[in-house]
């Protein structure tokens, strides 16, 4: 038996960066989006007992070092259920090292496809404290749409969809690492904070123009110098008349939001013609079926 799911980006509409905690990891506020940009996520359950990856990326490890891998074994070691031999296949089309979630997305697909096949009683608060050991994103991975996101990432509440909209999604070629970025945070020199209360407030009145204004990433303040290419593809978006553009996660990838198709095609192809990994994309919502996938 095989069974699929797709394994939908995320964008940080807005990021901030409230404190550090006890344990080491940072608390966090975000508002997080997902979009129709997937990985494809299959699993086919064989004879054989162990865990085989197979992905389309020659370069990606097929051990428990893959999030996809330590989700599986997760699953099993925290239901009491027997492992069973596994295929997983991981089509990916998100970018690697984007700030858009795809490992974890990726993670969270094979937690969803596990529950629906082996523990389909599993309650959704059960599996995405499951996915927190996973890793800080995977909860909100494995829930989608629209949230609100607190604490490392787990701590969820749902919004209201995103008013319907185009984002132009774009990757330059450089990876930025998540670890440099958060080692340079120094909270007191947080001069400007997003207005995520203000945002989630345009979300319930499908203000989409005020969800616009509030869009805001504090890593985009602690960017080394040498990533200023960022700030470049956020001015160019504005200039196709993006209504907002902003970086998503730590980076580096950026992502602009427009009210009108034909001037979202028009910036997504400019921007390819330099950065091959651009993307027209639209916001989905949870439980978004496989044929949304852009």
């Amino acid at each position: 038996m095989t069974i699929t799911e797709p394994a939908w980006a995320k964008l940080n509409l807005t990021l901030d960066i409230l404190g550090k905690r006890p344990d080491g990891y940072h608390d966090l506020r975000m508002v997080m989006q997902s979009i129709d940009l997937c990985d494809m996520v299959s699993i086919t359950f064989k004879e054989r007992r162990g865990i085989t990856l197979v992905t389309n990326l020659n370069y990606l490890p097929r051990d428990n070092s893959n999030i996809a891998v330590k989700a599986a074994e997760l699953f099993f070691q925290e239901t009491g259920i027997p492992p069973v031999g596994l295929t997983i296949r991981v089509d990916k089309h998100i970018p690697v090292a984007a700030g858009m979630a795809g490992g974890s997305s990726d993670g969270a697909a094979v937690l969803r496809l596990l529950r629906r096949a082996l523990a389909p009683e599993l309650p959704d608060r059960a599996l995405e404290a499951m996915a927190l050991q996973v890793g800080s994103d995977v909860p909100y991975c494995v829930r989608g749409g629209t949230a609100l996101a607190e604490g490392r990432g787990e701590v969820l509440t749902d919004l209201p969809a995103l008013p319907d909209c185009f984002l132009v999604v774009c990757k330059p070629s450089f990876p930025i690492s998540t670890p440099e970025l958060f080692a340079q945070v120094r909270l007191r020199q947080l001069r400007c904070h997003p207005d995520t209360a203000g945002l989630s407030t345009a979300l319930y009145n499908g203000d989409l123009s005020g969800v616009c204004r509030r869009v805001y990433n504090v890593f985009e303040d602690m960017l080394p110098r040498k990533y200023r290419e960022v700030g470049e593809i956020k001015r160019q978006l504005m200039d196709l008349d993006a209504a907002a553009a902003c970086m998503t996660g730590s980076g580096p990838t950026v992502f602009g939001v427009f009210t009108d198709e034909a001037m979202a095609r028009q910036a997504s192809e400019q921007l390819r013609q330099e950065y091959p990994q651009t993307f027209l994309t639209r916001p989905v919502g949870r439980c978004a079926p496989a044929d949304k996938c852009g």
